[in-house]
């Protein structure tokens, strides 16, 4: 008879209970974020690993859930990608990724979009253990780059976030295919 309450007690708190948010190692994110007037909703997370050592745990938030690359691509909504770096990574290494994610998932890219991209990495800085680094897009503004809280700057443009965040869900993903899968909540 205990057994039988008990387990009927924790099925009532696994409905019952609000989503608290994602945890990835020891990193917590919380399970929404606001832009403007939108809620967006966490999505999925990643592990940014480099041979063995973690580097940044990440989370993908939107305004709809999407499993797909190019659903998510192809939507004109607010969406953001937060990072928490879990070491200390040099702001050249970091500006770096972002031209190889570029060359990668947007090798057709124009002058235009390369030039921002630019503008991108000089927004960049060095990265320490338990610092942020997020790239907001709200379709009416651009996005907003904020590294430690502060904003940076804003880009315009969708086709610059499409490339951004295509840097992780694009066709190669800088992080790896089980970062991808993560962040889009496959796994």
């Amino acid at each position: 008879m205990i057994r039988k309450y008990i387990f009927i007690c924790m099925i009532i708190l696994s409905i019952a209970s609000p989503a608290s948010g994602g945890r990835i190692g020891d990193v917590t994110l919380s399970d929404q974020l606001t832009l403007g007037e939108s809620t967006l909703t966490l999505n999925g997370l990643g592990m940014r690993t480099f041979t063995f050592f973690d580097v940044y745990a990440a989370g993908l938030y939107l305004t709809a859930p999407s499993t797909d690359a190019g659903t998510i691509l192809g939507t004109d909504a607010p969406r953001a990608m937060t990072m928490h770096f879990l070491r200390k990574v040099e702001a050249e290494k970091i500006s770096d990724a972002w031209l190889d994610g570029l060359e990668a998932n947007t090798p057709a890219a124009d002058a235009s979009l390369r030039e921002r991209f630019a503008t991108l990495g000089s927004f960049m800085e060095t990265m320490s253990k338990g610092e942020t680094l997020s790239c907001l897009y709200d379709p009416a503004a651009g996005t907003k780059i904020v590294v430690r809280d502060q904003l940076k700057g804003v880009i315009p443009g969708k086709d610059f976030n499409d490339a951004l965040l295509a840097c992780w869900i694009g066709p190669k993903p800088g992080p790896g295919e089980k970062f991808k899968a993560g962040i889009l909540g496959q796994r």
